[in-house]
């Protein structure tokens, strides 16, 4: 490779890394913060997501109004991912498992792949996890409706990287390895980094937050 080629691919990177931190960093205090650790203090408001319409593993449409009255849970993952995918779709099962029966909970992991990931595709690999489809939805569809509502709404990074970056062919996008906590009313009201620690516990803390504030 030559040094000019060096130093490009060091700025992309470099620039990457500098969107992924800035985007963590303005979440940061989910982790920190007694409220992120699930003590009685009201969780922030960081946006409100927009409609979109996209397509569930069993090939129906899906919008803002299907979650409307839960609070929902979101990743973004790609089901060749040869990287943390399958962690966080493990964690997303156990979070799944720990949740309350008919809890009006849900949980939504999109796909940044959707040229592969077919609702079949998603429907074989929700399997792998134990999924329950009434309560877990893997959505496909569109790119730029995908790519609107991780980034412009759920606060995820998703960047597709160009063929020279791949170290392998399945190594397709830089995306974030977090959960986002999203209101009744389609708020984002957290987002938990998944390779913390505690990140189970604290997300789960989050949850009851937030069902407690239905209540009151």
């Amino acid at each position: 490779m030559s040094s000019n080629s060096r130093i490009t691919r060091c700025l992309v990177w470099g620039g990457l890394l500098l969107i992924i931190a800035g985007i963590s960093g303005a979440f940061l205090w989910n982790n920190l913060s007694p409220a992120g650790k699930g003590a009685a203090h009201p969780l922030p408001v960081y946006g409100q997501v927009v409609d979109f319409t996209l397509t569930n593993q069993f090939g129906q449409a899906v919008s803002l109004a299907t979650f409307r009255g839960h609070l929902w849970l979101a990743d973004i993952i790609f089901t060749r991912c040869p990287g943390p995918c399958s962690k966080m779709t493990k964690l997303m099962s156990e979070l799944q498992a720990a949740l309350p029966a008919k809890s009006p909970v849900k949980l939504v992991s999109l796909t940044t792949d959707p040229d592969f990931d077919t609702p079949s595709i998603l429907e074989m690999y929700g399997k792998r996890f134990k999924t329950d489809f009434q309560q877990w939805s893997f959505l496909t569809g569109d790119k730029r409706q995908i790519h609107r509502l991780a980034v412009g709404n759920l606060k995820l990074v998703l960047v597709e990287k160009e063929p020279d970056f791949r170290e392998t062919p399945e190594d397709l996008f830089v995306h974030s390895t977090a959960i986002t906590l999203i209101d009744t009313q389609g708020r984002v009201r957290g987002i938990y980094e998944t390779t913390e620690s505690q990140s189970k516990q604290r997300i789960l803390a989050a949850v009851t937050t937030l069902l407690n504030e239905r209540t009151r």
